[in-house]
């Protein structure tokens, strides 16, 4: 019976050098900015922005997802452990049951706190480059799903964030779990978040919709935060305090970007208009 599923048994590291592995999940989370950092050059240019502020956008960014993300796992989802253990918050270290410390790397990024902080980063980012906060959000969100899929791609080659029992034909067995078929989750949020890129590119590239600021911001937190509450019906609870929980922590906080997104559509439409009246 299991032949009619994917059998997915596929190790996290590529390859491991004296205890210090070299993983997917990693690979595929900087492949994934540097996609993005390339096809921003091409934005950039567009909105005439300087390629000063492009070389520089990487480095924020990646700071403000990577530490966002970090802190976002430790306080939403784990605070009870990490409080008990804060430097394994801000090092790649875990505590071993030798009572020895040993490279774990970051076992815990949340995507919700990734989005908060990096829009803390580019707050300051567009401070130091002179350039309207709005414009950055706009900008930096036509290619952030891109981000998304790649990211979730890593999840899927650790074997983590599973779906529930399903019997679908495309159903995985993550072999490294359990031997029960089940939604590859990970595979529906990555294939919906690279839709989400080809649209919104499009949407932007043939200048489609004539809106204000704030827009390409606005649709893109909404449609991804869309994708990642109805997704989350589908999958295993990520701790232990979700379980009976109406919607789990992931819905709860997608719920303000929801709101968020709305309300830039929203604005942006607005703007325009009073901009042709006056």
């Amino acid at each position: 019976m299991n032949l009619l599923y994917v059998n997915w048994d596929v190790s996290p590291e590529i390859f491991n050098i004296s205890g210090f592995p070299l993983k997917y999940y990693g690979v595929l989370f900087l492949a994934g900015l540097v996609l993005c950092y390339t096809i921003l050059k091409t934005i950039y240019k567009k909105e005439n922005l300087s390629q000063q502020a492009h070389e520089a956008l990487f480095s924020y960014a990646f700071i403000g997802i990577l530490v966002g993300a970090r802190l976002g796992h430790c306080l939403f989802y784990d605070f009870d452990y990490y409080s008990q253990h804060p430097i394994e918050i801000f090092l790649p270290i875990q505590k071993g049951a030798d009572g020895a410390y040993h490279f774990s790397g970051y076992a815990g990024l949340a995507s919700h706190g990734g989005g908060i902080g990096l829009i803390i980063m580019l707050l300051i980012y567009a401070r130091k480059f002179s350039i309207k906060f709005m414009t950055v959000l706009d900008v930096i969100a036509i290619a952030t799903p891109l981000a998304g899929a790649f990211i979730r791609l890593g999840n899927l080659m650790n074997s983590e964030i599973i779906g529930t029992p399903s019997n679908a034909p495309w159903a995985f067995i993550f072999k490294q779990i359990d031997n029960i078929p089940r939604h590859p989750a990970q595979l529906y949020e990555a294939v919906c978040y690279l839709m989400i890129f080809l649209l919104v590119y499009f949407i932007y590239t043939k200048n489609i919709f004539k809106v204000g600021k704030g827009f390409y911001f606005g649709i893109t937190t909404l449609l991804i935060f869309i994708v990642r509450f109805f997704v989350e019906f589908i999958k295993v609870d990520q701790v232990d305090f979700e379980k009976g929980m109406s919607l789990n922590m992931g819905q709860i906080l997608s719920i303000p970007f929801l709101f968020l997104g709305l309300f830039f559509i929203i604005k942006s439409i607005r703007d325009k208009k009073e901009i042709k009246v006056s």
